[in-house]
């Protein structure tokens, strides 16, 4: 981590801003699944029994198929919470059980929604919205498009000395420079996410090892491959630093 006269003297550089500039504002659309079904009894002895047996056959029928369905969407729910990887994984499913911020929770939200309501991400959800530094809000193109976001937690930003992390927050070149080193283009599954990566800042990303024992640079893996709508994400124990920072 540089100094904070460094950090106020760090030459500017724009990739970041060009590839953000980029990157297109779409809607995040949720999608809801509801399953239906019935059943009727047999056994109709007046002149219509053909009928509604025919029709009691069909409506079983239907309500084979929609615990079909029921049954593939717990078996995606389960599978969902198999790909989380990481040894924070069961610590932050006790501190947040359930509500926006969980695993379930998150999975409903755009990427910047979905970290807003997390309790364990509210300094990154200050970086990258504007509350930090109001030059750097990045929320609108977060939410915009598909992406694999590396989440310092709060205790990663507790590890910063507070001069420099004052001295980043000031410096809305640098800031945007290191919140977008934390974002690769395109979502990565936890079987994928191993190797370099170019990030939207420009600079490549070196991701290491596997389950929890994965490393991002410098930084270990808290908890990994949480959806949101639009990003998978993966909290770490530190902030990242493109070179030269």
């Amino acid at each position: 981590m540089k100094t904070a006269t460094a950090a106020r003297t760090m030459t500017t550089r724009s990739m970041a801003t060009r590839a953000f500039a980029t990157v297109g504002i779409s809607a995040i659309g949720l999608l809801g699944l509801s399953a239906c079904g019935g059943s009727m009894d047999d056994g109709a002895e007046d002149s219509g029994a053909e009928q509604s047996q025919e029709a009691g056959d069909g409506m079983e029928s239907d309500g084979a198929s929609d615990d079909g369905m029921d049954d593939g969407m717990e078996t995606e729910e389960g599978s969902m919470d198999m790909d989380l990887v990481g040894s924070g994984c069961e610590a932050y499913a006790e501190e947040v059980p359930d509500g926006d911020g969980s695993v379930e929770g998150m999975a409903q939200d755009p990427v910047a929604v979905a970290a807003s309501n997390n309790p364990m991400l509210t300094m990154l959800t200050k970086a990258v919205s504007g509350e930090l530094n109001p030059d750097v809000d990045l929320v609108d193109t977060l939410n915009g498009d598909e992406f694999t976001v590396i989440a310092p937690t709060d205790d990663a930003f507790a590890e910063i000395p507070e001069d420099d992390l004052n001295a980043l927050a000031e410096d809305s070149e640098a800031l945007t420079e290191v919140l977008t080193y934390h974002v690769i283009p395109g979502q990565l599954s936890p079987d994928e996410i191993a190797g370099e990566h170019e990030t939207v800042q420009g600079d490549m990303v070196t991701i290491e090892g596997e389950g929890e024992d994965m490393m991002f640079d410098d930084a270990s893996l808290v908890c990994g491959g949480v959806a949101t709508a639009n990003a998978t994400v993966y909290m770490v124990d530190g902030v990242m630093m493109p070179s030269g920072m």
